[in-house]
């Protein structure tokens, strides 16, 4: 297990990195890749291509932790994914999290913990605390396979269904292809 690299960041972190780690951990199991630094935002996002840029800013938050992340972790184990997968943390890569909440949803109300999908540097899909905070993991994941379904062309999932039950320890269930789990 890798620490965050604070050395990276002008801003100093809200929170003790050894404490978040496991909440980083949760999405970078799943294949998110961490954007620590604002050129990582922009190489991420900026791009040109119509590929779509999944980015979940994780939170420390009791709704990250009960349905953001989980959600997260199910959707990803849909047979259709996004092309990209990322993850920032609010309160640890500040700089990171200031340009990509200025830059790529400037109409937006600054929010953590969040979910966006992306084509060509534009949001596509938006899931912000408040369509968060008061719904299940389940509801969230299976708005975010609709969205997926619908969106994106990558094959899925992100991760082995038996690497998901070893990441999630079961906790989760055994989700091979949730664009096949009836409503």
């Amino acid at each position: 297990m890798e620490l965050f690299n604070v050395t990276k960041m002008t801003q100093q972190p809200t929170y003790d990195a050894v404490s978040v780690q496991p909440m980083r951990d949760e999405l970078t199991a799943v294949g998110c890749k961490e954007l620590l630094t604002p050129e990582d935002v922009d190489k991420a996002l900026g791009r040109q291509d119509d590929k779509t840029v999944f980015v979940v800013l994780n939170s420390v938050c009791g709704c990250s932790a009960g349905s953001a992340r989980p959600a997260v972790m199910v959707a990803l184990q849909n047979g259709i994914i996004p092309d990209e997968l990322y993850t920032l943390f609010g309160g640890m890569e500040k700089d990171a999290v200031d340009l990509y909440r200025s830059k790529y949803l400037p109409n937006y109300i600054p929010s953590s913990p969040g979910i966006a999908l992306f084509r060509n540097g534009e949001p596509v899909a938006i899931f912000q605390r408040s369509d968060i905070e008061k719904h299940t993991a389940d509801s969230i994941s299976k708005e975010l396979v609709s969205i997926f379904n619908q969106e994106c062309n990558n094959t899925g999932p992100s991760i082995s269904a038996k690497d998901f039950e070893n990441v999630t320890k079961g906790k989760y269930g055994c989700y091979t292809d949730r664009s096949k789990v009836k409503e």
